[in-house]
């Protein structure tokens, strides 16, 4: 799937004309690799109270999103493709609470993490087995919000919740650690109480293995799982990868066809 993600992405964001192309393909193989090996749903029946939870906090990456959404069956071919292009489709360059799959509106970055501990201490008040993921970029780490929301997982013992961090060095205006360097980020989430975890986010193999583990341990232990997810901007082109401008770029007719050959040549 690591290429027929990418296909998709490219050309959506193409036929559109919208950017973030380097976020979409920095996140789609965690958020694939999450619907397709621990996330408890039900497509047909995606209001059911005991489904588990995903918070796109990272909400600029929604085509990320969709494509996995339309590949597990909650939208269709017809959905996906109004992406941005078509008068009412419900498919924007952020996620939407009413589109079929998506339990919350982002895009303003941070609010996604409160979401998620909400929907944490919600399950823990229903007594529901669900458990609640969600993903953030490294960029969201600058907001103060998020750590708020760390202390407050960390006070209530969210032990039924996870955080994935699109660690890919790079923001809309530089390199992470040019503008906020999060120094010793591993002992910082260690201090806020939360088990911490590295994985290469590319690595379809690796990161189910690690998301198995987390979802058999996750209510075994005291805190919250932090996903430290080594991953890079634009992964699968090599003329986006790592570079600033595509995160917000949009293709031209020959850097689309120039990015499919270079997604087939592509190794990972």
């Amino acid at each position: 799937m690591y290429k027929e993600l990418r296909k998709l992405i490219l050309e959506l964001s193409y036929n559109a004309g919208v950017g973030h192309i380097g976020p979409h393909l920095s996140i789609v193989d965690l958020v694939w690799c999450l619907y397709d090996s621990v996330l408890n749903f039900d497509c047909e029946d995606p209001a059911n109270n005991g489904r588990d939870r995903f918070v796109l906090s990272k909400g600029h990456a929604a085509l990320a999103l969709y494509v996995v959404l339309y590949y597990k069956k909650f939208i269709s071919k017809e959905e996906l493709y109004s992406y941005c292009n078509k008068d009412g489709s419900l498919l924007g360059v952020h996620p939407k609470h009413y589109i079929n799959g998506v339990d919350f509106s982002t895009g303003s970055l941070g609010q996604g993490v409160n979401y998620a501990v909400g929907c944490a201490v919600a399950a823990k008040i229903q007594k529901s087995d669900r458990k609640i993921y969600c993903l953030i970029s490294d960029g969201e780490i600058n907001e103060g919000c998020v750590w708020e929301g760390f202390m407050f997982a960390y006070h209530h013992k969210l032990n039924n919740l996870v955080f994935i961090l699109d660690n890919n060095g790079q923001q809309a205006l530089g390199k992470t650690k040019d503008i906020i360097d999060h120094g010793d980020l591993r002992k910082k989430i260690l201090s806020f109480g939360m088990e911490y975890y590295e994985v290469n986010g590319h690595d379809h193999a690796e990161i189910k293995k690690l998301y198995t583990e987390v979802n058999r341990i996750n209510g075994d232990i005291g805190g919250s799982v932090f996903i430290d997810a080594k991953t890079i901007s634009g992964k699968g082109v090599d003329y986006m990868e790592g570079t600033i401008k595509w995160h917000y770029k949009s293709l031209d007719e020959n850097q689309y066809c120039t990015a499919l050959e270079e997604l087939e040549k592509s190794k990972r």
